[in-house]
Order: C-alpha cells, then sequence, then structure tokens
C-alpha cells in the first residue's frame, strides 16, 4: 500500500521546495476563495448575488418587491426536486458567472438562459399552483388550461418580480446594500500607510 505513494513523493532534495511552493499554492487558493466571499454562495442570503455588481438591479428591483416578504433569489432560481441538484445548479451557474465576471465578459444586460428559464418556470407553478388550477380565482376551465399550463409566467407578468430591469442604469437610485472590503484589516492599514506616503 505504501509501494504506490513513494513514487508520487519527490525526490529528498525536491521535498522542501514542493512543500514550499504547496503551501504558497494552498495560500493563494484560500486566499482568492476569502476575497470571493465562496462561503456566502452556500446560504440562500439574497445580498451574496450582490457580490457581483452587475446584480445590483436585479437585488434592488426584488428588495422592492412584494416577493421579498416570502421569498429570496434560490427559492426561484435554483431548483428544488433534491437537494443535490439544487446545490449542483447553482455550482455550475455560479462557477459561470464567476468565470463571466472575472474575465470581463459579463454583457451590459443580463438575459436568463433557457435552462434557468425552465428551473423559475417549475418555481412558479411550485409555489403558485393553486392560482393557476383555481376555478374560482381566474375562470380555470378545460378550454383554459393549455394558455395556463403551456406558456412562462412571465409571459403575463413581465414586472414580478424585477420590474423593468434593461440595463444597469434602469435603477439608478435604488439602495442596494455596499459589501465591506474583503481585505483584512492589517493589509488595508499597511496599504494606505504606503499611500500615504
Amino acid at each position: 500500500m505504501k509501494a504506490p505513494f513513494r513514487k508520487l513523493a519527490p525526490p529528498a532534495r525536491w521535498r522542501i521546495p514542493v512543500i514550499l511552493i504547496s503551501g504558497i499554492l494552498a495560500g493563494l487558493f484560500l486566499y482568492v476563495a476569502y476575497i470571493s466571499r465562496v462561503t456566502s454562495y452556500l446560504s440562500d442570503d439574497p445580498s451574496s448575488c450582490m457580490n457581483c455588481h452587475i446584480m445590483a438591479p436585479q437585488y434592488a428591483t426584488w428588495s422592492h418587491s412584494a416577493h421579498r416578504e416570502k421569498t429570496n433569489c434560490n427559492d426561484c432560481h435554483v431548483p428544488h426536486n433534491n437537494v443535490f441538484n439544487k446545490y449542483y445548479f447553482k455550482a455550475r451557474d455560479g462557477m459561470r458567472h464567476a468565470t463571466m465576471f472575472t474575465l470581463k465578459r459579463e454583457p451590459q444586460v443580463i438575459f436568463i438562459k433557457e435552462e434557468g428559464k425552465q428551473v423559475v418556470q417549475d418555481n412558479c407553478i411550485r409555489c403558485h399552483s393553486d392560482l393557476i388550477t383555481d376555478e374560482k380565482v381566474m375562470n380555470y376551465t378545460s378550454q383554459t388550461h393549455h394558455s395556463r399550463t403551456e406558456r412562462h409566467c412571465w409571459e403575463c407578468h413581465r414586472e414580478t418580480p424585477h420590474g423593468r430591469v434593461n440595463s444597469l442604469s434602469s435603477v439608478p437610485y435604488a439602495r442596494v446594500p455596499v459589501k465591506g472590503s474583503p481585505l483584512p484589516g492589517w493589509l488595508r492599514q499597511l496599504t494606505e500607510t504606503t499611500s500615504k506616503k
């Protein structure tokens, strides 16, 4: 059992440099994880979406809608069929967003992808199924079944819950939470001291 691991071990003269380089890489990885607030994405806190500045209009319009009383971003934008699919979808979508943001490839106007549309539609139905098929609410009949269940909810409810968000400047006076600096205090103090000199 020890033989395969011995083949992976570097020669004796390389052990110290390999340990140092591994430590530096691990430290860089942990620092990047800290700066990007990785742990915030494990929660359902809507302000974690604000880690990316381009989401400000979506956050602001949601926070001024009736949906903020009962839901958060994950209630609508993440599948709820099982916990594994929820976090898989969240991780995959988050990696795509992080890659686009890191490479400065984010568009001026955000449009939801097809897979995301299906998730949102499923979640609309999950929460509002009683409104879709209730005969007392909206004259539901077998003739109206198709128009109520085959279309996307936002074909009629276009401004729910985000209003008209069509650019970064669509809600210029909206109040959104400002994230504090991710720099540790000692590093912030060091940079302020060197910038004053």
